[in-house]
């Protein structure tokens, strides 16, 4: 069932909403980045962004542009960062075959870094990620 707001807007479900505070609280008051993941062009060549804002809890940035240079020696994608203040960064994902697994890469080192202290938004990425592979749904 759809329920409005007063303004005529559609109000959140309780479970978004208490998430979406959660992950505010978590900005506030933790160690965690933010990444929302956007896909700038659909058309070929395609290109993704990752729009990355710091906690208020980190002081130091640095291993934002590190992680990214250990990532850029290694990845087949073409990529650049791009930094917009001291709290945010913005990485422009390239077209290439192994996009989206790089783009995963990345993002999995920074999860790996901050022990798994991120907030992930998919935005209008559409990556659904790797299904495990199971033997039975393929041969008898």
């Amino acid at each position: 069932m759809v329920e409005f707001n007063p303004d005529g807007s559609i109000k959140l479900p309780t479970q978004f909403a208490r998430k979406k505070e959660e992950n505010k609280e978590k900005l506030k008051h933790q160690r965690c980045i933010k990444i929302r993941r956007d896909v700038v062009s659909f058309s070929p060549p395609k290109k993704c962004s990752l729009h990355i804002t710091l906690s208020e809890r980190i002081n130091d940035n640095r291993f934002i542009e590190n992680i990214y240079r250990y990532f850029k020696g290694r990845a087949a994608v073409p990529s650049k960062i791009r930094k917009i203040d001291e709290k945010k960064f913005e990485i422009e994902i390239g077209t290439d075959f192994r996009r989206c697994t790089d783009c995963n890469s990345l993002i999995n080192q920074y999860r790996e870094f901050l022990d798994g202290n991120i907030i992930e938004e998919k935005s209008s990425c559409t990556f659904e990620g790797r299904k495990n592979f199971c033997y039975e749904d393929y041969f008898d």
